[in-house]
């Protein structure tokens, strides 16, 4: 994993076991990377990992049994939460850096309406 330096590391472990949760990469039951290997592999303090994985665990994402393990602990609810609180961030940091660049909340629309019809064409074009 890449970390990028505007956001804190720990934060940003967290928002990619949510992405991994929407996608469905993970699943309830499922068990991740103990905090040590986890930071092993991400080349990171382990005191990073702990304070996202405890992160995790107040968020109800998972589920950490002594002796066993970290679990995938969550409900359909809130993983529901989680995705829409994702994508209401994306649309305000998107809408945020729009205004500043002076355009119109109409003129956002149009370039997605353009960015999705080109995109429909390339699917489309792909298939052929």
């Amino acid at each position: 994993m890449e970390f990028n330096a505007s956001q804190p590391i720990y934060k940003q472990i967290v928002d990619d076991f949510k992405k991994r949760l929407i996608r469905g990469e993970l699943k309830e039951g499922d068990k991740i990377p103990s905090q040590r290997e986890y930071a092993e592999k991400a080349r990171i303090n382990p005191n990073t990992v702990q304070r996202a994985y405890r992160e995790m665990e107040n968020m109800n994402m998972v589920e950490t049994l002594r002796g066993q393990g970290t679990f995938i602990s969550i409900s359909e609810d809130k993983l529901e939460d989680i995705k829409m609180e994702m994508a209401v961030n994306l649309v305000d940091n998107f809408i945020k850096e729009m205004e500043s660049l002076g355009y119109s909340a109409e003129a956002m629309l149009e370039i997605l309406r353009e960015e999705q019809s080109r995109r429909k064409e390339a699917v489309i074009s792909d298939r052929v």
